[in-house]
C-alpha cells in the first residue's frame, strides 16, 4: 500500500500536540477536543489497518512478508576513517506480533483522553505530554529499525516522568524519579547492545552496517566479524541478559518491579490506565521482537529460568496484592502477577504458549485499563482509595458494580471472559514445556480469585458508611463511555476469541519455528528441571 498508514497513526499525536501548543491555555474545551479528535482518528486508522491486515503472512524475520511497510533512507554519513559509512533507514512495518498492540495502543489512548477530563491543573501542558507519550508508544510497535525503535522507546520516558511528577499524587516526585531512574538504567543496557549489534551486522545490499532488526536475525548471512558474530559466544549471552534486564524493568519482572506500585499509586487515573494497559506490554514485546529472534540460542538456553521468573511474578504479585488496603496498589500488584502469565507463555517456546502470551498482553491491557478506570470513579467522588473505608456500594451504585463484576471476574480468569482464553493457552503451552513450574504457577489462579473476591466483598457488600451517602453517585455518561467499550471487548473475546487469535497465530508459529531452528536442542539451562 502506498499510503503511509503507520507513519500517520504514529505521528498524528505529534500534530495534535503542535495544535495544542498553539492554543491559548484558557481554551480548555478546544484542547480536550483536539486530543479526542486526534486519538479518535488513531482508532479509526487502527481499524482500517486491522481490516487490511493479511493474517496469513508471517513477518517476524522476513521483510517480504511484513505488512504496511515504509522504508526510506533517513540518516546517511559518508565514509569515515573509524566507523565507515553510516546508513540508517526509516523502517516501519507490522506483523501478527505488533498488530494487536497497535489496536490496543490506539484504543487505550482514546479512552484515557476522556479519563483525563478530571485533570484541572495545567491542562495544556498535560495534553501536550499525553500526546507525545501516545506517539512514542505507537512508534515502538511499528518500528523495525532498531535505531528508530530506541528513539520511540526513549521518547516515552520524558512525558511519563512529567505526567507522574506534575499531575500525580502527594508522593509524585519520588514516584516519577524512581520510574525515570529504573527505566533509564534499562535504556542504557538496550543502547549498548544496539551499538554492538550495529557494528556486527551489515546490509547485504550495501555492505554498510545497519540497524535493521530483520538483518540482525540472520547472523549467518549478515553478521560478519564483530562482537556478536559467533553463535553461542559469551558476548552474545551477555547481550541477551542485558536485553532481558532492560525489558524486564518495563514489564516489570521481579526483582525489577519496585517502581511500578509507586508509579501507579501517584499517577493520575488516565496515566495509570496507559501505564498498565500499554507501557508494561512493551517489555514483553521487546523480548519477542528483539531478544528471541536475534539471540535464539539463548532464548532456548534460558527457557527454564524464564519460566521461573514467570512463576515468581505470578505468585509474588498475587500475594502482595492480597496484602494491600489501597485499591490502586492492589491493581498494581495484580498487574505484576498477570504479566507473569505472559512471561510463562513466552518461555514455553511453543505456539500455544506464545499465542496465550500475546493474547494475554492484549487482554490484560483491556482488563487492567478497566480496573484503573473503576478505581478512578471512586477516587473522584470520595478522594480515597482505602478498601476498608467502603462497603455496600452495590446498593448505591448498581451500574458501577456491574462493570466492576465484569472486570474482576475477567481478571480472575472466569470462563466466558477474555482473561480465561489467554490464561488457558498459556497453561496449555507451558505444561508441554515444563509441567513442574506450570503446576506451581496455577497457584496464582487461586490467589487471584482470593484477593479479587475479598476486595469485592469489602467494597461492595454490606452497608454503605453514612459519610458516603451524599457523595457517591453512579457512573456518569462519560464514565460509561470509557468503561463500556472495554467491557464489550472482554465479553466478545471471551466468547469468540478467534478474530484476535487468527491475527497473531501465523506470525507466532513462524517465530517459534525460527527460534527453535536457529538454536540446537539439548542446551537448556538447568536441564529439564
Amino acid at each position: 500500500m502506498n499510503f503511509p498508514f503507520l507513519s500517520v497513526i504514529t505521528f498524528l499525536p505529534i500534530l495534535g500536540m503542535v495544535i495544542v501548543l498553539l492554543l491559548n491555555k484558557e481554551r480548555t474545551k478546544a484542547i480536550q477536543t483536539t486530543a479526542v479528535v486526534v486519538t479518535g482518528l488513531q482508532v479509526l486508522l487502527a481499524v482500517v489497518i486491522a481490516l487490511g491486515f493479511n493474517a496469513s503472512l508471517p513477518g517476524i524475520n522476513n521483510e517480504a512478508t511484513m505488512q504496511f511497510t515504509e522504508r526510506l533512507p533517513w540518516i546517511s554519513i559518508p565514509q569515515t576513517p573509524w566507523f565507515g559509512e553510516i546508513r540508517i533507514d526509516y523502517f516501519m512495518a507490522i506483523d501478527g506480533l505488533s498488530m494487536p498492540m497497535v489496536v490496543l495502543t490506539a484504543l487505550i489512548s482514546f479512552l484515557a483522553v476522556f479519563a483525563s477530563f478530571s485533570v484541572n491543573k495545567s491542562i495544556k501542558g498535560y495534553f501536550v505530554m499525553f500526546l507525545l507519550l501516545d506517539a512514542g508508544m505507537m512508534g515502538v510497535f511499528c518500528a523495525i529499525d532498531m535505531f528508530l525503535f530506541y528513539i520511540f522507546w526513549e521518547v516515552m520516558l520524558l512525558p511519563m516522568y512529567f505526567l507522574i511528577g506534575i499531575w500525580g499524587g502527594p508522593r509524585r516526585e519520588y514516584a516519577a524519579i524512581k520510574f525515570f531512574i529504573y527505566t533509564l538504567a534499562g535504556s542504557v543496557l538496550l543502547l549498548l547492545v544496539m551499538i554492538g549489534l550495529y557494528f556486527t551486522t551489515v546490509d547485504p545490499a550495501t555492505g554498510a552496517h545497519t540497524f535493521n532488526m530483520i538483518s540482525m536475525m540472520h547472523p549467518a548471512e549478515n553478521m560478519k566479524e564483530g562482537l556478536f558474530a559467533t553463535l553461542h559466544s559469551t558476548p552474545r549471552m551477555l547481550a541477551y541478559i542485558a536485553l532481558f534486564i532492560a525489558f524486564a524493568i518495563k514489564v516489570p519482572v521481579f526483582p525489577f518491579h519496585t517502581w511500578l506500585p509507586d508509579a501507579h499509586v501517584e499517577a493520575p487515573t488516565a496515566i495509570s490506565v496507559i501505564l498498565a494497559g500499554v507501557l508494561l506490554k512493551m517489555g514483553t514485546y521487546g523480548m519477542l521482537r528483539i531478544s528471541f529472534p536475534i539471540f535464539p540460542e539463548f532464548a532456548v538456553y534460558f527457557q527454564i529460568p524464564l519460566m521461573i521468573f514467570g512463576f515468581v511474578n505470578i505468585v509474588y504479585g498475587a500475594l502482595c496484592a492480597m496484602a494491600q488496603t489501597d485499591f490502586k496498589k492492589l491493581i498494581a500488584y495484580s498487574s505484576i502477577s498477570h504479566m507473569g502469565y505472559v512471561i510463562l507463555g513466552m518461555a514455553a517456546l511453543n505456539v500455544q504458549g506464545m499465542t496465550g502470551a500475546v493474547m494475554q498482553m492484549f487482554n490484560h491491557g483491556t482488563i487492567t485499563a478497566m480496573l484503573f478506570l473503576l478505581v478512578g470513579v471512586i477516587y473522584d467522588r470520595a478522594h480515597t482509595r482505602g478498601l476498608n473505608e467502603f462497603g455496600g456500594l452495590y446498593n448505591k451504585m448498581p451500574l458501577y458494580s456491574f462493570f466492576t463484576v465484569i472486570a474482576f471476574f475477567a481478571a480472575i480468569g472466569l470462563p466466558g471472559l477474555s482473561g480465561f482464553v489467554s490464561e488457558a493457552f498459556v497453561f496449555l503451552g507451558a505444561f508441554q514445556a515444563n509441567p513442574f513450574w506450570t503446576v506451581l504457577s496455577t497457584l496464582g489462579i487461586v490467589l487471584g480469585a482470593g484477593y479479587m473476591l475479598w476486595t469485592f466483598q469489602r467494597v461492595f457488600m454490606g452497608t454503605l458508611p453514612e459519610k458516603w451517602e451524599a457523595v457517591m453517585s453512579d457512573v456518569s455518561p462519560r464514565e460509561i463511555f470509557t468503561l463500556a467499550p472495554l467491557a464489550i471487548i472482554i465479553l466478545f473475546l471471551g466468547v469468540y476469541p478467534s478474530p484476535a487469535l487468527n491475527m497473531m497465530t501465523t506470525s507466532l508459529d513462524h517465530l517459534v519455528r525460527f527460534v527453535k531452528a536457529s538454536a540446537p536442542a539439548g542446551q537448556a539451562f538447568l536441564g529439564g528441571f
